[in-house]
């Protein structure tokens, strides 16, 4: 009878939470070379590489391809014949094995679960508990999935009841231009049918588990249903033109995954999760021999792109210097490299802000004429200025654009995917501009900052204020001072242009 240890199976989880923060599982890298080669708009090109080249520089420096480190979701198929050799539960054994990994001195991880989520949100410290699925399977072999999940794409899933005569390709095409680009894509889709609701949920998010192998299915053809949307899916997902970063462009979705289940005869439930630029996960079996042994990719089978500061291509900008009339002359598309002094602020600063206006409170720092990074950092290590410093999704902050930009004196601001109607009016309205990162390229955005420090709201950890000191940081104009948003004008284009263009396989 196989006996699993309780040091063995909370090392092997810490592990493996470690070793998916840095590596992205080949496939996926892999198809989003290929995806690269293929492209065709340059602003998504350039999108594509940048987190390519995060990608590897993350493999080397052995840091999160992402500040969102994700939430802990751990897969568990335990055999029926195994037995535990454990003071813990196994509930306990995966969320120490959690605690271990992004604690980790050595590559610490930035802690973004809160417990009492709709009261206090107090942060757990440690991105414990974890989100933990059980299987009881015949044998005498623990199987185990670890994926970390970022909140930016868990923040689009979808769900619905459909009825049995309506159409799931067509709900899809529906639903995916109104998730915006908050989930940076390039990414695979989850599809989960049937069951009932949340097990349709569950299909969506175990689907992604799946190694990325479209370009297999559409070689030798599908052999049931499921396997027949999710040719369909892919084809026509990638048609809307939606693109990396949402910018337009050929590639959405590098695969579209689909599982199923009986469902009752009067329902028909569908879940969609898309999985981000992040994707994150590694499977691993334990047989009572001691802890996973986790295989080392090799550097050489990353795709050979590499992403420079071009100023052939970027305008360089002084933020020390910056104007309001300079930001009004900035176009929609246009490539800039940052320079100088930049604040931070996301969801909590802003909130905090509110409420100091609201109470004619002084302010910790003085916005006019600066540039706001909605940024959470991943805390430094060793000789860093900052670790992993992505973007986060700017949709959040547009009930707050408005205020910033009326009572602070903030002229720009920088974060990832689109805006709303709300913070374009107020862009507009304020000749102001909203400048794009490029999600899922943390690690490379965190090497142009050359200094950082705490500057407001210390208590808020990763959602303090803090003042970067940047080095040719890379973004793109998305929202000009005319209210023209490169994530509306980009996909409608490419998605035009798309049925001119012969389709190419995976």
């Amino acid at each position: 009878m196989t006996t699993i240890r309780q040091e063995d199976f909370i090392a092997s989880i810490a592990d493996a939470f470690q070793y998916i923060s840095y590596y992205h599982p080949l496939d996926y890298i892999q198809a989003l070379g290929s995806a690269y080669e293929r492209e065709q708009n340059p602003a998504a090109k350039d999108a594509i590489a940048q987190i390519l080249t995060n990608s590897r520089m993350s493999a080397e420096g052995r840091r999160p391809i992402c500040q969102d480190t994700g939430i802990a979701t751990v897969f568990l198929k335990v055999g029926m014949n195994l037995r535990w050799e454990s003071t813990l539960s196994v509930e306990d054994m995966v969320n120490e094995g959690v605690r271990r990994a992004y604690n980790d001195p050595d590559n610490k991880l930035r802690a973004s679960v809160l417990a009492d989520p709709a009261g206090r949100r107090s942060n757990t410290k440690d991105n414990t508990p974890a989100v933990i699925h059980y299987e009881i399977v015949p044998g005498d072999e623990l199987e185990v999935i670890c994926a970390a999940k970022g909140g930016g794409s868990e923040a689009k899933s979808k769900m619905v009841m459909l009825n049995p005569s309506d159409s799931v390709v067509d709900w899809v095409l529906k639903m995916l231009p109104t998730m915006g680009a908050g989930w940076c894509p390039p990414g695979i889709l989850g599809i989960g049918i049937g069951g009932t609701p949340e097990k349709a949920m569950l299909l969506a998010k175990e689907s992604l588990m799946a190694p990325v192998d479209i370009s297999e299915l559409i070689e030798r053809g599908p052999a049931n249903r499921a396997e027949e949307l999710r040719l369909e899916l892919y084809e026509k997902v990638n048609a809307l033109g939606i693109g990396a970063q949402g910018l337009g462009g050929l590639t959405t979705v590098v695969d579209v995954k689909v599982l199923d289940y009986p469902t009752h005869a009067a329902n028909l439930p569908v879940a969609m999760i898309p999985n981000c630029a992040a994707t994150r996960h590694v499977h691993f079996h334990l047989d009572g021999t001691g802890p996973a042994v986790l295989p080392t990719p090799k550097l050489e089978d990353w795709p050979q792109v590499t992403w420079e500061a071009n100023t052939e291509v970027a305008t360089r900008v002084n933020l020390d210097a910056l104007t309001p009339e300079q930001v009004a002359s900035w176009t929609p598309g246009q490539i800039l490299l940052l320079n100088g002094k930049m604040l931070t602020g996301r969801d909590a600063a802003h909130k905090r802000i509110q409420d100091m206006l609201a109470k004619d409170e002084s302010l910790p720092v003085d916005f006019r004429n600066r540039v706001i990074y909605y940024v959470g950092p991943v805390d430094p290590v060793r000789s860093e200025a900052v670790g992993p410093a992505g973007p986060t999704t700017a949709t959040r902050m547009d009930k707050f654009t408005e205020m910033m930009l009326a009572q602070t004196g903030l002229i720009s601001m920088v974060g990832k995917a689109e805006r709303g109607p709300v913070a374009i009016e107020a862009i507009r309205k304020h000749k102001s501009a909203y400048l794009m990162a490029v999600g899922g390229a943390a690690y490379l955005v965190s090497k142009a900052i050359k200094s950082a420090r705490v500057v407001g709201f210390e208590d808020l950890g990763m959602e303090a204020i803090y003042e970067f000191e940047v080095e040719d940081m890379p973004v793109t104009v998305a929202v000009d001072s005319s209210g023209e948003s490169v994530h509306q004008t980009g996909p409608k284009k490419w998605q035009a242009m798309i049925g001119k263009i012969p389709v190419v396989a995976a």
